[in-house]
């Protein structure tokens, strides 16, 4: 994170989560993970990745024979409640980082990358492309202050769909604190459009514990409403509803088959990576023993 350039950051993510895959025990896996398979006699020698070649003297080829280009519009929230941290890393410099480094991987993997960020509005919208030059402008949005002040997560979700006309692939990425009704409704709008939808929440550490020792006066950065808190008191109930909020929205995501992680900013943004390479290998191995099911 303390990399400036954030598509050098991401760069450094991904190609450091690459390197700790192929000086581990699961090395076949990694290979599956990132749509290689091993040459074999009679493949295309255009297609063989000759820097997996050169590192760990093994012969891959880049790309599955099926293999079709897949579109993905990640929706990352920059209202001013992402702006929180109450340790080194703020959520939005996390949250950035994170579709940073998806969007690269994707990106050098073929795949079309879209992106729109929003607050109480939309902010901008980058279509999804797969052009030279596409992932700098990509990376330069995400690069941008937030500037905005209330949450329009839900309104975001239910609009999707109408953003989104094609079938694809849609990454959001948000703090999820909005009523867990909201965001079950828009749930529901997406997986009714047809879309594969991953969520990953972002929240501080502080948020999940409220890890806080003296009363004071605890601010909303949102509205500017201001409220006297004895953790002591508060602490318990705190946590009580802030399960109860998680749980909730993990049964609306769970109930429209969506894929729904949780990442607090202390934890390495290649545990983000792991999950969402696990669920693409669970779906092309669903897709495939489906398609198995047909031909019988």
């Amino acid at each position: 994170m303390r990399i400036r350039s954030l598509e050098l950051r991401a760069r450094a993510v991904v190609e450091g989560f690459w390197r700790g895959l192929h000086r581990s025990p699961f090395h076949g896996f990694s290979v599956e993970f990132s749509e290689y398979r091993q040459y074999t006699q009679g493949d295309d020698p255009r297609y063989m990745d000759w820097k997996v070649l050169a590192r760990s003297d093994r012969h891959f080829i880049k790309k599955y024979e099926d293999e079709t280009s897949l579109r993905a519009h990640f929706f990352v929230d920059q209202s001013r409640s992402m702006t929180f941290g109450a340790g080194p890393v703020r959520k939005v410099d996390y949250a950035n980082t994170l579709a940073a480094s998806l969007g690269y991987f994707l990106s050098k993997q073929g795949d079309a990358i879209g992106l729109t960020t929003f607050h109480e509005r939309i902010a901008e919208q980058l279509p999804p492309r797969s052009r030279p030059g596409h992932l700098r402008r990509f990376m330069a949005m995400l690069h941008r202050d937030c500037h905005g002040t209330g949450t329009g997560l839900a309104e975001m979700l239910r609009r999707i769909p109408f953003l989104c006309r094609k079938r694809g692939l849609i990454v959001v990425v948000s703090d999820f604190l909005v009523p867990a009704e909201e965001i079950a409704a828009g749930l529901r709008s997406l997986r009714a459009a047809g879309h594969d939808v991953v969520l990953f929440r972002v929240l501080d550490p502080v948020e999940v514990t409220f890890a806080f020792e003296k009363a004071g006066h605890f601010q909303d950065v949102e509205t500017g409403r201001e409220m006297f808190v004895d953790p002591a008191e508060a602490g318990e109930r705190y946590r009580q509803r802030f399960a109860a909020h998680e749980k909730a929205v993990r049964r609306a995501a769970r109930e429209n088959r969506i894929d729904w992680v949780t990442l607090t900013t202390d934890r390495p943004l290649e545990e983000a990576l792991w999950k969402f390479l696990t669920r693409r290998r669970r779906q092309r191995n669903g897709k495939a023993a489906s398609r198995r099911t047909r031909k019988r």
